[in-house]
C-alpha cells in the first residue's frame, strides 16, 4: 500500500503528460494527412487511461489480496 501511494505521483504525472500532447491528433482526425494519427492517438489514449487505472486500483486490490491470503496460512 505505501508503494502504491509512493508511484501514484510519477504514474500519473506520466500518464497525463503523454495525454495532453496526443489530445490535439485525436481531435484533429478530420483533417487531410491525418488519417493514419488520429486513430493511433485515440488508441494510445485508452491504454493510458486503462493502464492508469489498473495501476491506481486494481493492481493494489491484487496485492492486498494475496498479502491477506498469505497472512492466513501462516
Amino acid at each position: 500500500m505505501e508503494g502504491s501511494v509512493d508511484r501514484l505521483s510519477p504514474i500519473l504525472m506520466t500518464a497525463l503528460t503523454a495525454g495532453l500532447a496526443l489530445i490535439p491528433l485525436a481531435i484533429a482526425g478530420d483533417l487531410p494527412g491525418n488519417e493514419i494519427q488520429s486513430p493511433m492517438a485515440k488508441v494510445i489514449l485508452g491504454g493510458l487511461l486503462t493502464s492508469t487505472l489498473l495501476n491506481v486500483f486494481i493492481v493494489p486490490v491484487v496485492y492486498f489480496l494475496t498479502n491477506r491470503k498469505k497472512g492466513n496460512e501462516l
